[in-house]
């Protein structure tokens, strides 16, 4: 049950950084001028594009949505 309950929290979290992190790439391909928006990559995001940064924001909610559902069966069974 600590285990399920542990998991289901640091779920959370990771959605939280995922969004984020998704968010973050988002509004840097809205920055209009090409040199801006390769400056501001580098300096937020740290990718090379913001294209990178989106893909690894989905993956993040993916894999936290998943730990998610995991902690959530684990938790029924436990019960």
């Amino acid at each position: 049950m600590f285990f399920a309950k542990l998991a289901r929290s640091i779920a959370a979290l990771i959605l939280v950084f995922g969004v984020i992190r998704l968010l973050t790439g988002v509004y840097v391909a809205s920055i209009e001028p090409q040199e801006a928006r390769q400056a501001a990559a580098a300096r937020y995001i740290g990718s090379k594009s913001s294209g990178e940064a989106i893909d690894q924001g989905v993956y993040i909610i993916l894999f936290a949505v998943t730990l998610g559902t995991l902690a959530s069966i684990a938790r029924k069974r436990s019960a």
